[in-house]
């Protein structure tokens, strides 16, 4: 008996080569940054290939694509604390409040100081920067 082996195409390769445009692709991005999101998750809510957003994800941080503003205009940033034996640091009290390190500029506040009044001064600082 004879099989016969017949193949339907549907126009093309059957490859679709699509053009996105950057500010899908920093949306994208984006959801991927989310707590909890996976990029698995988020290509396969867009129909993509994982390792396509990946390729997006290191162009985001190269800086070759720019990501929107986040929705909550809060941020955070490292605090680092280092020995207090380390040598005198100011003239005045002893006690010492939280430090924020800018290169080589470093700024000490009051002790007590109000997460408030840090998220100010970091913010004044990257605004210069």
């Amino acid at each position: 008996m004879e099989t016969t082996l017949e193949v339907l195409t549907v126009g093309g390769s059957g490859r679709q080569n699509r053009s996105w445009p950057e500010d899908v692709k920093a949306r994208i991005v984006a959801e991927t940054l989310v707590p909890g999101a996976t990029v698995n998750d988020v290509a396969r809510r867009h129909g993509l290939p994982a390792n396509r957003i990946s390729s997006w994800r290191t162009l985001a941080r190269k800086g070759r694509l720019v990501l929107p503003a986040p929705e909550d205009p809060v941020e955070f940033s490292a605090l680092m604390l280092g020995p207090a034996d380390d040598g005198p640091r100011s003239v005045g009290p002893a006690a010492t409040g939280p430090e924020i390190a800018f290169g080589a500029v470093v700024i000490r506040l009051e002790v007590g100081a109000s997460a408030e009044r840090i998220v100010s001064v970091a913010r004044a600082l990257a605004a210069g920067a």
